[in-house]
């Protein structure tokens, strides 16, 4: 849409979720071109110029785009396996399956885990992807056309490995990359794909996995490359107790300390699940503003144990959600994460006042757009954002008889989407992607999981 042509949303109920947490029982919102030009109560200014579209929204909610700030989507086509293992069990079964994958498989994977979280109302995907065996083919590229063609702003997260079996680490030794090859072809991404630009659809991260799974020298020097790139940084941190005792048998301390020794505490860093944080890591968290991806459903899954949400976001820790990868988080939404992070963190030593409805939507909103360093530009509905945004609808039978619109989205079952904006553009219409064919789509990824465990099984 060019930038002086208007969508007028009109007569619906808004979740700005500004600083002030601004919302409106009955308003509107303009965009204009790809940002959003105005937000407030009643009815549209009159004589607005250009108009193309006007949205009666009546019985909808609209808050900004979620946004997803960890994930795996290769995983898609190894979902419903190991179904009864923790972590590290979980990753020995699966890493010799994860080694044989290409980049069909991975084009396949990365379009069906998109398009399941577009059409649950993403707007922001990232994905950290870290699996890269040799001859497998242009990887990121085919991840990062995925997310082109599905329509979503995007950030990759290029990950690495380099501490294999052979080295005391997880992965089979022909599943990871020698340092100087990971820190090489990650260079390379960011040069190729990275875009700073405020309205940026495709953004580069740098991502070694995890401590157990990569060397100290891969973090420290990782860290240098990224901050020389202007880039930012993620990884795993603190996920389990297996890695709290792996970090203090290996390193001499546990994960945030060793972290803090690598670079890797920063404004420009966020770590996936921090499950076990003690106090004192909390506040280092906090004095540094490294960010968290929360994602209860996968910690849940693989019984990692249950986030101190509420803690970190009372310190100050920028706090995000993750849907984490769907080999250990079947559904692969987002939407369904407010709901989970909500009950998840009453079951923790806050109990009914660990997390409320409003505090869940800001997890998935703004404080996604903090943890991936995109809050000027999206995360909240203000004139001069990014159109990045949702309508919700709430009058049926699910929601209807719930009178606070935000307490029915994140308490009550997956709210119908009647559309979806991202840089202005809808890619979303009653449920269904607009993008892309979501039938090819699933027949696709089930093609892509049948041929990859045939690989799987021949060894």
């Amino acid at each position: 849409m060019a930038a002086d042509q208007r969508i007028v949303i009109e007569n619906c109920a808004i979740a700005t979720v500004d600083a002030d947490d601004t919302e409106y029982a009955s308003g509107y919102l303009v965009i204009a071109g790809n940002r959003i030009e105005a937000v407030g109560a009643g009815s549209a200014p009159e004589g607005l110029e250009n108009v193309v579209r006007r949205i009666d929204a009546t019985g909808h909610l609209v808050t900004p785009g979620l946004i997803n700030t960890h994930h795996h989507f290769y995983q898609w086509i190894t979902r419903g396996l190991a179904t009864d293992h923790n972590l590290f069990d979980w990753l020995v079964a699966l890493y010799p399956t994860w080694a044989r994958i290409d980049e069909p498989m991975v084009y396949a994977a990365a379009r069906g885990s998109l398009a399941m979280m577009a059409r649950g109302g993403v707007t922001t995907a990232m994905d950290h992807h870290y699996v890269y065996p040799r001859g497998s083919g242009d990887l990121s590229g085919a991840i990062i056309r995925a997310a082109h063609e599905t329509g979503v702003r995007f950030t990759l997260a290029r990950g690495s490995m380099d501490r294999s079996e052979k080295d005391g680490g997880l992965p089979p030794d022909f599943a990871v990359e020698t340092l100087e090859g990971a820190l090489t072809a990650t260079e390379a991404t960011v040069k190729e794909h990275h875009d700073a630009s405020f309205d940026a659809m495709t953004q580069v991260a740098v991502a070694p996995c995890s401590p157990f799974s990569v060397s100290t020298e891969l973090l420290r020097q990782g860290a240098e490359l990224a901050r020389g790139l202007g880039v930012r940084l993620h990884t795993h941190g603190s996920e389990t107790v297996e890695e709290e005792k792996f970090c203090h048998e290996l390193f001499g301390m546990g994960p945030t300390d060793y972290f803090e020794s690598t670079g890797w505490l920063g404004e420009d860093v966020w770590m996936a699940h921090c499950v076990h944080m003690n106090d004192s890591d909390i506040a280092a968290f906090a004095r540094t503003r490294t960010g968290v991806a929360h994602c209860p459903s996968s910690n849940a899954r693989l019984a990692a144990g249950i986030a101190r949400v509420p803690d970190m976001l009372k310190a100050g820790v920028p706090v995000g959600l993750g849907v984490d990868g769907t080999a250990s988080n079947e559904s692969g939404e987002l939407h369904t994460e407010l709901r989970n992070a909500l009950l998840i963190n009453r079951l923790g030593a806050h109990r009914e006042a660990a997390l409320n409805a409003r505090q869940a939507l800001r997890l998935g909103t703004h404080g996604g757009a903090q943890v991936l360093g995109r809050a000027a530009e999206t995360g909240s509905l203000e004139a001069g954002k990014l159109a990045d945004l949702v309508l919700w609808k709430l009058d049926t039978l699910a929601h209807a008889s719930i009178a606070d619109p935000v307490t029915a989205l994140v308490f009550g079952a997956a709210a119908p989407i009647t559309a979806s904006f991202v840089n202005g553009r809808q890619i979303v219409e009653d449920g269904r992607l607009l993008t892309v064919d979501e039938d090819a789509v699933a027949r696709s990824t089930r093609d892509e999981a049948q041929r990859l465990a045939r690989i799987a099984a021949q060894g």
